[in-house]
C-alpha cells in the first residue's frame, strides 16, 4: 500500500539563476508552465511519464520535467526539488544537432561538460 506522501506534490524552490530564466517569460506563459510544474515522489520513482526524464553523471543524480517547449532541470534535496535551470527546448535541440549524437537528449545532457556548467552554475546560486 502506498503512503499519502508519495502523491503529495514536492515544494519547488527555485535559486536566483532559475528564477531569472523564468521570469523573462510573461505572466500569462509563466502561470501554465509553473501550473504544469508539480512533481510526487512517486514521478520520481517511477519516471513511467513521458514528461519526467533522470540525468546521471559522476554520481550526481538531476531530474528533467518537460512540458510545453520548456525544460525544468532539478534534483531532490531535503523533501524540496531544487529547480536549478529553466531552458527553452531550443538550446538542447541545437546541441544535439550540431553534435549528430545518436542519443536521447537527457543522455545526451549527462554527457555534456557544458549541461553541467549551467547545472552546476545553477546549483551554487542562491534559492530564492
Amino acid at each position: 500500500m502506498k503512503s499519502a506522501y508519495a502523491h503529495a506534490v514536492l515544494q519547488i524552490v527555485f535559486n536566483e539563476i532559475s528564477a531569472a530564466e523564468i521570469s523573462q517569460l510573461d505572466t500569462l506563459e509563466q502561470l501554465e508552465l509553473l501550473d504544469e510544474f508539480k512533481v510526487t515522489q512517486d514521478d520520481l520513482e517511477h519516471l513511467d511519464d513521458e514528461r519526467f526524464g533522470k540525468i546521471e553523471r559522476d554520481g550526481k543524480t538531476l531530474y528533467r520535467f518537460r512540458t510545453q517547449d520548456w525544460r525544468f532541470y532539478f534534483e531532490v534535496a531535503d523533501q524540496q526539488v531544487v529547480v536549478h535551470r529553466v531552458l527553452h527546448r531550443g538550446t538542447f535541440s541545437d546541441f544535439l544537432f550540431r553534435s549528430k549524437l545518436p542519443l536521447g537528449e537527457d543522455e545526451a545532457l549527462a554527457e555534456s561538460k557544458h549541461f553541467w556548467k549551467l547545472i552546476d552554475e545553477g546549483r551554487q546560486a542562491r534559492k530564492n
